[in-house]
């Protein structure tokens, strides 16, 4: 009989190191940017507005802008991560750790009285919380040039970034400038009527409820929690659970995802002593409305940043879908959606967001990142620039290539589950494995044990077989939940057996389909003619045209692709493939204008 196990932890960020080729380039070329970083300007805006002397100048596009700092909290959440993942030399962590403990005791100094800390463009120099002040009169977003954007959204990036460097990283100085930041929260939110509390969350605000309710995790003082209460949108939340079809149209969806999150994380510090099942239940609510109705082949979502009808997914296929921020944050939830059910359906999107969304979202010759990724055939991935652009995307990549290992394995004292099948090594209080992938040339994946456990192996939906041996024995291994269970000792070798199956996907309203090979969504290589950017919102370089109607004219019926694929689609390679004319090749692989999703001539 299958037992049933309870308590999934995730495993900390310094557990695994990446053996996989394309992670380990990502990681090099992210540390390399990193290290690139000059202190003075990471500080320059926090010292402006502490009325200190500096020479240096803020970086530019945002970080130059009324929102400040924003990448700079993504850069001390990503420096921290880098400390400890064993993917890097003691000695480049050493150099990193010096950076960030150097930056830290920049951000001490540059701390006012009241706790206040900022690196925002500010208006008034006698008033550096003018931002806030004008959000709470209504006028948020009423000129983000020269009024007031979204300080909060900037504020919780920083303070996450602090709890990041006293979580992950162990620096102390981080605790002790989050404690007095937070207390300036508590002390400003304190002073809310309810009219202003609606006001101020009318304008993007991130995950204040989220890093607040960290800072009560890792502080236990429940002023922290009563703070982050005031961020919690019941009628959003309401909205959610009342469901009904496009009951998230027009919502800005990377505004509206760090609150889901942030609701989570009430039931998980609170749910089992009050009555906080409602939390839970809008995470997983939202999650489902999301990846049903408003989710790509890709893992991502959104078109030009906002959730569109429901199912009107094909008709919303633009040059600005998918915004990265988005699959950083729903992966975000969606790990901790499976540590509260372990439910194969988020172990299925952790492996399908990250190898197509986020792997695709890095340039692997610069280490630039994404915002968007278009969705309309003919496109071509657009990246950042090293030092001014500085977008949401940009901060939250840095983070997404220090953590690559994350969501690989999951624990609990009984039992280690493997969600992904991609080559690396863990290492964790005792237990530990070697992983070594070859999916596409053998169809199988090795796992070098090196202590006794329950292994629970994820099943994937994109193979037609799976198969377990140990020490080169088939197993009679049960399964149950979509994981088969093996009990392991020291030594073994374990052996999956897979076959990638090449399918035909279709978005949800018809008029479209993708190709995908195993875990692999595949694109059509569409060249390199005249791949011109325009810009589009503030400053987001976006590509400019198209050089491709989307229409493919098939050697037989749709229907007939679909159900017999191998018939048509020629494989010419472990992972390339050819359909009319066309060669499809993994799309995180693709570097000119590509077409995931064709319509049938």
């Amino acid at each position: 009989m299958i037992k049933e196990f309870t308590d999934i932890q995730s495993l900390p960020l310094g557990s695994v190191k990446m053996n996989d080729a394309y992670c380990v380039n990502a990681l090099e070329k992210e540390v390399d940017y990193l290290l690139a970083f000059e202190n003075d300007r990471v500080l320059a805006g926090f010292r402006l507005n502490a009325g200190l002397p500096t020479s240096a100048k803020p970086y530019g596009g945002w970080e130059s802008h009324l929102i400040g700092g924003h990448a700079m909290g993504h850069y001390f959440t990503a420096l921290a991560q880098a400390c400890v993942n064993p993917g890097i030399s003691e000695s480049v962590k050493l150099k990193l750790r010096q950076k960030l403990s150097d930056i830290l005791d920049g951000l001490s100094e540059c701390q006012l009285e009241n706790g206040f800390l900022w690196a925002g463009r500010v208006s008034d120099p006698e008033n550096p919380e003018i931002q806030f002040d004008l959000v709470e009169q209504g006028r948020g977003n009423e000129n983000i040039i020269t009024v007031a954007w979204v300080p909060w959204y900037t504020m919780h990036k920083i303070l996450a970034g602090l709890i990041a460097a006293y979580d992950v990283a162990g620096m102390d100085k981080a605790l002790e400038i989050a404690v007095k930041l937070g207390d300036w929260v508590c002390g400003r939110v304190s002073g809310w009527s309810e009219e202003v509390r609606k006001t101020v969350l009318n304008t993007e605000y991130g995950g204040m409820n989220d890093v607040m309710y960290e800072l009560y995790r890792v502080t236990e003082d429940k002023k922290y929690a009563d703070a982050a209460h005031a961020f919690d949108e019941e009628e959003l939340f309401d909205r959610i659970l009342n469901g009904g079809k496009n009951c998230l149209t027009g919502l800005h969806a990377n505004t509206t995802i760090p609150k889901i999150i942030g609701a989570f994380r009430r039931y998980q510090l609170f749910g089992r002593d009050t009555d906080c099942t409602r939390y839970a239940a809008v995470a997983m609510a939202f999650w489902d409305n999301v990846l049903s109705h408003h989710t790509y082949h890709t893992g991502g979502n959104s078109e030009w940043e906002h959730f569109r009808d429901d199912d009107a997914l094909d008709r919303n296929r633009t040059n600005c879908n998918c915004e990265t921020c988005n699959v950083y944050n729903m992966l975000k939830l969606t790990r901790e959606l499976f540590k509260f059910t372990g439910e194969k359906k988020y172990a299925d999107y952790l492996e399908n967001a990250f190898i197509n969304h986020i792997l695709a979202s890095q340039n692997p010759e610069t280490g630039m990142t994404t915002y968007f990724q278009s969705m309309a055939t003919g496109y071509f991935k657009v990246f950042s620039s090293r030092w001014e652009d500085f977008w949401c995307c940009t901060g939250s990549g840095m983070e997404n290539f220090t953590k690559l290992g994350d969501s690989i394995f999951f624990r609990n004292p009984e039992a280690v589950w493997v969600t992904k099948y991609l080559s690396c090594e863990l290492s964790c209080g005792g237990v530990s494995m070697k992983m070594e992938e070859d999916v596409a040339q053998s169809g199988r994946v090795t796992l070098d044990v090196g202590c006794d456990m329950t292994l629970l192996l994820r099943i994937p939906e994109w193979s037609d077989g799976f198969a377990v041996s140990v020490n080169g024995v088939p197993t009679d291994s049960e399964a149950a939940g979509g994981f088969t269970h093996i009990e392991v000792r020291s030594g073994d070798v374990v052996t999956v057996s897979l076959s990638p199956k090449l399918e035909v996907k279709e978005l949800s309203d018809g008029g479209a389909f993708a190709l995908k090979f195993g875990p692999w969504l595949l694109a059509a290589k569409l060249g390199k003619e005249e791949m011109t950017q325009t810009r589009t919102g503030v400053a987001v370089a976006i590509p400019e045209k198209s050089v491709s109607d989307g229409v493919l004219e098939l050697p037989c019926t749709l229907e007939r692709l679909k159900s017999e694929p191998e018939k048509f689609i020629r494989r010419t390679g472990p992972t390339e493939f050819e359909l009319a004319g066309k060669t499809f090749v993994p799309y995180y692989l693709v570097e000119e204008r590509y077409g995931i999703y064709w319509k049938v001539k």
